[in-house]
């Protein structure tokens, strides 16, 4: 049985893309990558990282990476919330493996709702597929399924490649791209006090940002 994996990186940050990744298999392939350690992205060093998803995409049927920019997630916000997003990504991913099980990263607070809301919208590009596809969603799946832990491996690779060229263009580190990191708040404050605007890689739509612009107003 051909089973998939689908997990996102750069849910949560002010700069740069999110990244949702998904993994395509044999399932008898799944203690192949248990053997290779895989597990959640966060639990795994920055230099393994890499090493690791080079070896999942070794093992795999096929890997892909759905990219959406910071400007395309604050257009999408104007019209629907990030859950809603999160499932037509997840959508995307599922449209380019069309596997007969996947196993996702539940990103909503309701587990079943997020599979179900994931189902019906494949179901309206791939209707033939839906039919034979079921989806296991569950909180924290990256760290029970292996299949989701390579997922979110690939999925944060990536994630760390754009950022890295990021910083590279712009001749500055402004850190991880978090809110909570001390280096992207300087960073956003310093470019806003010189620029009087904040960079197209930057989210308007977050909370960061208005509290950024209230307090120099």
């Amino acid at each position: 049985m051909k089973i998939a994996g689908i997990d996102e990186a750069g849910k949560g940050p002010v700069i740069g893309p999110m990244c949702v990744g998904g993994v395509l298999l044999d399932e008898d392939k799944t203690n192949t990558l248990r053997n290779l350690g895989v597990a959640d992205s966060k639990k795994i060093s920055l230099k393994k990282r890499p090493q690791l998803a080079g070896q999942i995409e070794k093992y795999s049927e096929k890997v892909f990476v759905f990219e959406i920019e910071a400007g395309q997630i604050d257009e999408l916000r104007k019209l629907m919330s990030m859950n809603d997003i999160m499932v037509i990504a997840f959508s995307k991913v599922l449209g380019q493996l069309h596997p007969e099980k996947a196993y996702v990263d539940a990103a909503d607070v309701n587990e079943e709702r997020f599979g179900r809301r994931l189902l019906e919208e494949y179901q309206k590009k791939h209707p033939e597929k839906a039919a034979n596809l079921s989806i296991i969603s569950k909180h924290k799946a990256d760290d029970t399924y292996p299949v989701v832990s390579a997922a979110s491996i690939v999925a944060k690779v990536r994630r760390d490649e754009l950022i890295e060229e990021l910083k590279k263009d712009i001749g500055v580190d402004f850190g991880s791209g978090y809110p909570s990191d001390p280096k992207t708040k300087l960073f956003l404050a310093e470019w806003y006090k010189e620029n009087e605007e904040l960079p197209a890689f930057v989210r308007h739509s977050w909370k960061t940002v208005d509290n950024l612009m209230n307090k120099e107003k």
